[in-house]
């Protein structure tokens, strides 16, 4: 009979528990609190919202480094959270392979469509 709890316990698994923990609800709290941002220069702004109000709040150089941040936090966000269900319910390894890399490809070329239009205003 093998002893499977205690100090002998065999672990598996790729171990990423906490830091995956950590950083979803890091990168959580950083989108919120962007949105937040976001949300108090619209609603403090003067005038009619419209195209050229929203290119005035992303235009300054610093907006634009705190959006690409969380545009990089986002795509790590998601991909954790992919990750998590990939592995979780796909079970034939070749198949979850194929999710996991069509994931990673959408998931650059959203980036670079954001920093695109982030860049273009």
């Amino acid at each position: 009979m093998s002893v499977n709890y205690g100090s002998k316990r065999i672990v598996v698994g790729a171990h990423y528990g906490l830091r995956d923990w950590l950083g979803q609800r890091v990168t959580a709290a950083l989108m919120a609190l962007f949105t937040l941002l976001v949300l108090a220069q619209v609603i403090f702004s003067k005038g009619p919202i419209g195209y050229d109000q929203w290119a005035g709040i992303f235009s300054s150089q610093w907006m634009k480094a705190l959006t690409f941040t969380v545009i990089i936090a986002l795509l790590y966000h998601v991909w954790l959270g992919m990750r998590d269900i990939w592995m979780d319910y796909i079970k034939p390894v070749g198949l979850r392979l194929t999710l996991q890399v069509f994931t990673i490809v959408w998931l650059v070329a959203c980036a670079g469509w954001g920093i695109q239009i982030l860049w273009r205003l």
